[in-house]
């Protein structure tokens, strides 16, 4: 028994790096926070370096470990060339946060190939190509690694009438829940926990239109909480998913959603 870790231990990242896609505002912004928070040295990427500097800034502001890497993963090309930066820079990659994502708005029966094809790539191909390269250059290699793919309860269901017309959205988040479990299966040999988070509705850039025609009002009173999201509720789950506290946990998927998906 004396070797049984404290709580701070378990939930400490000291000594880790975390490489967090689409981690210059919003939901992957918090995310990083939290890590950061833990003791976590924090890789930040997406596609405009402007937004990752103020990102960056922001996190060394709250006194975090923080540095960027701009990539477009809608481009097949860039995941290997994204981890291989970050590996020059770090070292290591012990935590990588899938989340760069993008949706599309339209009818079924008009949804546009060219849309399908970013949605899906964006959202899927690249957390394959992403996840697929650094467990192959960093978490397979020293047999440990935790990795967090973020889906949406968009992924657990289809559109009411008259809400939201985002068929690839849902498809592709779909598609990253059942990836989540099946590459559990394949790592869990290799020391690798795979879980998923997915969302409700939270604030962002992606969601503001869907709360502009909705109405936050009306998207809070189908949760039980009677609330969306905020700058604080995935903060704990991350942390849980990506530390020793979690290390028994892997193929999960945990809906952060005031309750909406228990209820739906």
């Amino acid at each position: 028994m004396n070797n049984v870790r404290t709580m701070q231990q378990l939930f400490s990242l000291q000594g880790k790096t975390a490489l967090v896609t689409g981690g210059s505002r919003g939901l992957g912004l918090q995310m990083a926070e939290a890590l950061g928070e833990q003791g976590a040295n924090i890789v930040l990427s997406a596609r405009k370096q402007a937004d990752l500097d103020e990102a960056v800034a922001h996190l060394q502001s709250r006194g975090i470990r923080a540095s960027a890497i701009a990539a477009d993963l809608s481009q097949a090309q860039s995941a290997q060339a994204l981890v291989d930066a970050t590996l020059a820079q770090a070292g290591q990659i012990d935590i990588l946060i899938n989340n760069a994502g993008a949706t599309w708005g339209a009818p079924a029966e008009d949804y546009p190939l060219e849309a399908w094809d970013k949605v899906m790539n964006l959202n899927i191909r690249s957390i394959f190509l992403l996840s697929q390269a650094v467990g192959r250059s960093s978490m397979i290699p020293r047999q440990t690694g935790s990795i967090i793919n973020i889906a949406s309860i968009a992924g657990l269901s289809g559109n009411a009438p008259g809400t939201m017309q985002t068929l690839a959205y849902n498809t592709s988040k779909a598609a990253v829940i059942n990836f989540t479990r099946t590459l559990a299966g394949e790592w869990g040999v290799h020391g690798i926990t795979v879980n998923a988070i997915a969302p409700g509705f939270f604030p962002s850039k992606m969601t503001k239109g869907i709360l502009d025609h909705l109405g936050e009002e009306k998207l809070a009173a189908q949760a039980p909480l009677q609330r969306i999201g905020d700058d604080e509720d995935l903060k704990g789950v991350t942390v849980l998913f990506a530390s020793a506290a979690g290390k028994h946990i892997t193929g999960q998927v945990l809906a952060v959603d005031g309750g909406v998906s228990a209820v739906a």
